[in-house]
């Protein structure tokens, strides 16, 4: 087998329809399965994916084990050389697949690569080749430095934006919608850590695959349409102090011991003072709090943070 491809399903049905139609509408000459991860949804995912995919390889969970941790349930059971996280609301073109597997096959050392991802209006989604979030970078994206300066490479560290979309080269980053990474990579760094509740697994991922001295690439030759969610409407609490939370667990994690007490003191201060002015921020926004994204990652955290509320 030369690629699993697994994708974690929470109460998407529809998108994941879709998204497993575009898999199997796929021209390829690589042999791949399909894992499909069903985190105890209540919206029919089940068994409608068993009627019109009975090929996948389904596995039913009794209850919502997250994001991470569903994926390293399929990560155990994948028979490809290669394994392709996929997020459920994304759509990959004809040629995703054989364009991808390709570059790895002709590029050994590379453990990890992403496509374009684009959103539904043509723009791209810059989560897709990014740099690590270190104290410099994350200062400057936060504090608007990058928008002001974008074609300065100082100033954007993190979402790159000084280099083009539209060619192919290393980065730190990848987004965990579309992550392709061989299996001996996995085996030497390890599978996602479940520590992170709905953000930074992938970043922490690219971390520990680089640490190991495999190279990370984007390649841009093909693309897949990303169809992320983003409400305009309250967020539930725990949605924000989980992605603030991830900032705090991997700077502690990966950075702490490389910088001064100051900087991380600052760090630390810095990611408060967001959380902070996040939560007034989501006051602030009409209606009650969301409770369903598209984006399956969060659709996952919703329906934990509903149970443990």
């Amino acid at each position: 087998m030369d690629l699993s491809i697994i994708i974690v399903s929470y109460n998407t049905r529809d998108l994941t329809i879709d998204c497993l139609k575009s898999v199997f509408d796929s021209d390829t000459e690589y042999t791949y399965e399909v894992i499909v991860v069903d985190n105890a949804s209540k919206d029919d995912s089940v068994p409608v994916i068993k009627e019109q995919f009975p090929q996948v390889r389904l596995i039913e969970n009794h209850t919502n084990t997250g994001f991470a941790k569903a994926n390293n349930q399929a990560m155990e059971i994948a028979k490809g050389r290669y394994v392709l996280l996929l997020n459920s609301d994304t759509i990959v073109q004809p040629d995703t697949l054989q364009t991808m597997l390709a570059y790895m096959e002709e590029h050994p050392t590379v453990g990890a690569s992403g496509c374009k991802v684009i959103l539904p209006d043509g723009s791209l989604d810059k989560a897709c080749r990014r740099g690590f979030p270190t104290p410099s970078a994350s200062f400057y994206y936060a504090f608007g430095f990058s928008k002001l300066f974008p074609e300065n490479p100082r100033f954007n560290q993190y979402h790159l934006s000084y280099l083009d979309p539209n060619e192919t080269y290393p980065v730190d980053c990848l987004v965990g919608a579309f992550m392709l990474l061989r299996q001996e990579t996995i085996r030497q760094v390890g599978v996602l850590d479940e520590t992170f509740f709905m953000y930074g697994e992938d970043v922490d991922w690219c971390y520990r695959i680089k640490q190991a001295g495999w190279e990370i690439h984007y390649h841009p030759a093909t693309y897949i349409v990303h169809y992320k969610g983003a409400s305009s409407r309250r967020k539930p609490m725990k949605i924000i102090y989980e992605f603030h939370r991830a900032m705090w667990v991997f700077h502690r994690k990966h950075f702490k011991q490389r910088y001064s007490w100051f900087t991380n003191m600052a760090v630390f201060s810095g990611i408060g003072l967001k959380f902070s002015l996040s939560v007034i921020s989501n006051k602030l926004k009409p209606g009650t709090p969301a409770t369903r994204t598209l984006d399956s990652r969060s659709e996952t955290s919703n329906r934990q943070m509903e149970v443990k509320q």
